[in-house]
């Protein structure tokens, strides 16, 4: 990193975000990877309402992430809605600074997509996100997870993902007015593989085409939800530019959002990346007791890719949304629902 990250209060950022240099200022290339501010520091202010005005959208513009410190007072209450991330106490802080400092393009290019996606439909969401994901899949922060990576799990040409497996990737099963898709590559801790992207498609677009099915239900099989996203299958597309032409034509997200309302989810185990990124797009998400749930990709040098930075704002806001992607945080199942990011706990369906 260029410099340290600058700790201000609420009367300093303002002032400093009145330059014409301030994005500058506020950069891992040319200035500090991370602005935060002590929103609990309570000095009188001398500002004026067009100073705050000016900091305030200077804020949705800096190329780092911001973070908030303390509950506001004063003045920081009209600055913190802005920030990107917002904390209890200053203890907390070093988490989110490691994270960053980790991976800082993918940290700030995650803010901004979420700054930006809190204005758009899901449609345009997804696109976004794809455009910026297929991005830093060209950086050098990708490359050398992906490097590493490889390095520890060679793939095995002869051993190809699909394996042996002959059933199929993902049961689609019709009951009367109940459709019922099931993630079915247990081994895999049914990874979200192109397979398993391929068959959700299917059973959603047959559950798009026939409103008959009132009720679409989702689960896995086995001791995991979903694991996350194949990673045997990261870097095997040609290019990035053809990987966001697939996500364009074919996004499990978008058809999730589209029949939303009649979807239900029953997660458990772990639901990592994916695994908790497209069951947000649901009306519903029913866990078992012991399920967790973690969002890892910027330590890869990414963002959520498979819809996450529309679906879990949605659910539990952009700047808790932000802290928890930066972080990679592993989220239990009552924080979950204290959240929202879950509907219900299974056991308190059966009292």
């Amino acid at each position: 990193m260029s410099q340290a990250a600058v700790f201000l209060n609420p009367q300093q950022m303002i002032s400093r975000l009145q330059t014409a240099t301030a994005l500058e200022s506020f950069s891992h290339l040319t200035g500090a990877p991370v602005l935060v501010v002590d929103l609990a520091e309570s000095e009188a202010s001398t500002c004026s309402a067009s100073e705050i005005e000016t900091a305030c959208s200077a804020l949705a513009q800096l190329p780092c992430p911001t973070i908030g410190v303390g509950k506001p007072v004063g003045l920081a209450d009209r600055i913190a809605p802005h920030l990107d991330v917002l904390l209890d106490h200053r203890a907390q802080v070093d988490l989110v600074l490691s994270a960053i400092e980790t991976s800082p393009l993918a940290a700030a290019s995650l803010v901004q997509l979420l700054r930006m996606s809190e204005t758009l439909d899901v449609h345009k969401g997804l696109i976004a996100e794809s455009l910026v994901y297929s991005m830093l899949q060209s950086g050098p922060e990708f490359g050398g997870w992906l490097t590493r990576y490889r390095a520890a799990h060679p793939i095995n040409p002869l051993k190809p993902n699909t394996g042996s497996d002959s059933e199929p990737a993902v049961r689609i099963q019709r009951s009367g007015d109940r459709l019922r898709l099931t993630l079915n590559r247990p081994a895999r801790r049914n990874a979200f593989s192109m397979e398993i992207r391929d068959g959700l498609a299917e059973g959603l677009a047959l559950a798009a085409a026939d409103p008959s099915l009132l009720e679409i239900v989702l689960s896995g099989e086995g001791e995991v939800f979903c694991s996350g996203g194949d990673l045997d299958e990261f870097g095997t597309l040609p290019d990035p530019s053809t990987a966001h032409a697939i996500r364009s034509a074919r996004n499990v997200g978008r058809q999730l959002a589209q029949c939303a309302s009649r979807v239900r989810v029953e997660v458990h185990g772990a639901c990592i990346g994916a695994g908790i990124e497209l069951p947000a797009f649901a009306s519903r998400i029913v866990a078992r007791p012991g399920t967790f749930f973690s969002l890892p990709e910027v330590s890869m040098g990414l963002v959520p890719g498979a819809g996450g930075t529309t679906s879990i704002p949605r659910r539990i806001g952009r700047q808790r949304t932000a802290w928890w992607a930066l972080t990679g945080a592993r989220i239990d199942t009552q924080t979950a629902l204290d959240w929202g990011l879950i509907d219900e706990i299974a056991e308190a369906a059966a009292t």
